[in-house]
């Protein structure tokens, strides 16, 4: 049942050696909820802090963690990734909206890389802003799409209404 379980009941990494080489992509997204006080601040300064530019700071994390996967997540496979695009958007609510869409072509899928890219992404950003409040809450990481390899999946909720 669980893939990473062999059948002596010990846990492995996937051997995915003879699987074919299939371009993979995956989509994750996590929300930020930010106090008001933090999201009016964020909004006056152009996400700028002490610290630095909280987006772009927290986009090379994710990247980096995307990147970094294998050594974070036992088991996963180091994937030569070909792209990896991280956005931060406020919303209309105040809250941060942080998405990764991950890309390669190889043998298994890239799902773990875009969800540790939004998790770093979004620490990140708590880290850069908690000298203001420490009431940020980091909320709803999930995986909003993959494409690539056996099935697809398309988190039907996340595409048709806004998470933030």
């Amino acid at each position: 049942m669980f893939s990473h379980i062999n059948k002596d009941g010990q846990p492995g990494m996937v051997d995915v050696g003879d699987k074919e080489v299939t371009r993979r992509t995956a989509h994750a997204r996590c929300i930020v909820e930010l106090p008001a006080v933090l999201a009016e601040a964020l909004r006056e300064q152009d996400m700028q802090t002490k610290k630095g530019p909280v987006g772009a700071t927290a986009i090379i994390a994710g990247v980096m963690a995307a990147k970094n996967t294998p050594g974070l997540i036992p088991m996963c496979h180091p994937i030569p990734m070909d792209d990896c695009k991280i956005t931060i958007e406020q919303t209309a609510d105040g809250n941060l909206q942080i998405d990764a869409t991950v890309i390669a072509n190889y043998r298994t899928g890239v799902e773990m890389e875009a969800l540790t890219a939004v998790s770093i992404a979004a620490l990140t950003v708590y880290d850069m802003c908690k000298s203001v409040t420490k009431g940020m809450v980091i909320r709803d990481t999930r995986l909003i799409e993959k494409r690539g390899g056996k099935s697809d999946f398309l988190d039907v909720s996340a595409v048709e209404g806004s998470d933030g």
